[in-house]
């Protein structure tokens, strides 16, 4: 139950992020040249990258893994509704 659960928040951070670097904020364009070059791939592929770690620690009995990612997504998702109702 807790990779579904991951599993959806995944999909969820990667909704918020390319959402975020759609949204032409100025904020994004400090990011790097290399996180936003191609559409943002490279900092896309870190978020697979954390979203497959927790997964898989989470899998091999490292629920704390999937607490740490939770509250990276509700961190995600707060900064990525201020960022998208330019209330930052």
């Amino acid at each position: 139950m807790p990779i579904i659960v991951l599993f959806l928040l995944g999909t969820a951070n990667f909704a918020i992020h390319k959402a975020v670097l759609e949204s032409g904020h100025p904020l994004v364009g400090t990011l790097p040249a290399a996180l936003r070059a191609r559409g943002g791939r490279l900092s896309l592929l870190f978020e697979f990258l954390m979203l497959l770690a927790s997964m898989l620690l989470t899998a091999n009995g490292w629920p704390t893994a999937a607490w740490v990612y939770g509250f990276y997504s509700v961190l995600n998702a707060i900064t990525g509704w201020l960022l998208l109702t330019e209330r930052f």
